[in-house]
């Protein structure tokens, strides 16, 4: 099959799978990527080093037009956040991943608020695309558990792990397969996370709040501890009965903070002061 990428570092194994199976390579979408959260420089560089075309403005139906005059057979999406319409008139095959069991979970990355609603079952789906987002028949799905102190990065590899086994499925018969896709049906949309649903509560209990932090990882929860403000992505605490008042840090040892919640201590292992004159924080 002679594909196009539209995508990220995020699901590059993505990309690097279809390779594999012998898929022909012609042309390379990705977007502007901030080097901090999200990357694009190891898929942007492989598809140099294949001599492809890469573009990293928004695809357009010319662009379409484009691929169809390559040859192009398949379109594959994965994280890439503008909608594509009017495929169907270029193109046989356009699909995308979701890193959801669609459809529950639609929407733009919806990782975090699966931590926060302590979901035991996840999974990454793919699909046609529609002419909305997330909404288009299912080709596909690895499903996988998710444990209790489940965190965003063990989440995000388990979901970049299942997207390798999707794309080898898709791989060995994409015909068949887009022919048997089932409607999703009505299912549910997950917003961003708000600055708020990032935002440490210490007035909550222990388990609460170190979930919160877990959601994030190394993307980070928000906190202010006494009177400053910090990042944090690494923590554990205790139970333990006490008349601090929540968010009081009790007790620090080298970058190690003791931090008082609801019914107990968390401490703090892995954080950074957030700068005020940085303007809005990071990844919000």
């Amino acid at each position: 099959m002679r594909f196009a990428f539209a995508g990220i570092d995020f699901l590059g194994d993505v990309f690097e799978t279809f390779l594999s199976r012998g898929w022909q390579p012609v042309k390379l979408f990705s977007r502007p990527c901030d080097g901090i959260y999200d990357f694009n420089d190891v898929t942007i560089g492989r598809a140099r080093s294949l001599g492809l075309p890469v573009q990293t403005t928004r695809i357009y139906p010319s662009d379409l037009a484009s691929l169809k005059a390559m040859g192009c057979e398949v379109l594959v999406v994965a994280g890439y956040p503008w909608l594509i319409k009017g495929w169907e008139h270029h193109l046989p095959y356009a699909l995308n991943f979701h890193p959801s069991p669609l459809p529950k979970g639609r929407g733009p990355y919806p990782l975090f608020q699966a931590i926060l609603d302590q979901e035991t079952q996840w999974g990454m789906t793919a699909h046609v695309m529609d002419p909305s987002f997330d909404t288009g028949p299912i080709l596909t799905q690895k499903h996988f558990g998710l444990s209790s102190v489940e965190t965003h990065d063990t989440l995000l590899a388990k979901c970049q792990m299942a997207a390798k086994e999707v794309a080898a499925h898709l791989a060995e018969d994409l015909p068949r397969i887009w022919a048997e896709a089932t409607p999703q049906g009505s299912g549910s949309y997950w917003p961003r996370v708000t600055q708020v649903q990032r935002t440490v509560d210490w007035t909550g209990d222990v388990e609460s709040v170190l979930r919160t932090i877990r959601a994030f990882g190394s993307i980070e929860a928000f906190a202010q501890v006494d009177s400053r403000y910090v990042y944090l992505w690494n923590a554990s605490g205790w139970q333990e009965p006490h008349r601090y008042r929540p968010g009081t840090l009790v007790h620090k040892h080298r970058k190690h903070l003791v931090v008082a919640a609801q019914d107990g201590f968390v401490q703090i292992r892995g954080w950074s002061y957030y700068a005020p004159a940085s303007g809005t924080p990071r990844g919000a």
